[in-house]
């Protein structure tokens, strides 16, 4: 059975920072692209961000290019998540995700952009 818990998010400041993580389990995760999604209050889910398997090719949604790293740890089966110059439409529920936008994710975690 696949298992992702995220976690990390919080409350910051617009021009803030924070790490998310996602442990991963129940599945090969090194032979996985790996991906994270948010959803923002009465919006639907974003892909915003996907690692292929080797860790090496990254993708980014327009919208966070150039202030969000995804990256991955294989040894550890944790997918991370740095966001930097957070913004206040950055303010949702972040989701790890096996596969695409419509694979299976965890339980998400808050992230609010508030001064």
């Amino acid at each position: 059975e696949v298992q992702l818990a995220e976690s990390g998010g919080g409350l910051v400041q617009p021009g803030g920072s924070l790490r998310l993580s996602c442990a991963a389990s129940g599945f090969d995760f090194s032979d996985a692209y790996m991906c994270w999604v948010r959803q923002a209050p009465g919006e639907g889910l974003e892909w915003i961000a996907g690692i292929l398997s080797g860790g090496v090719s990254t993708y980014y949604a327009d919208s966070v290019k150039g202030r969000f790293t995804i990256s991955r740890d294989n040894r550890k089966k944790t997918l991370y998540l740095e966001l930097t110059d957070l913004k206040t439409e950055d303010t949702a529920i972040y989701y790890c995700a096996q596969g695409g936008l419509d694979g299976p994710r965890g339980q998400g975690t808050q992230v609010t952009v508030s001064s």
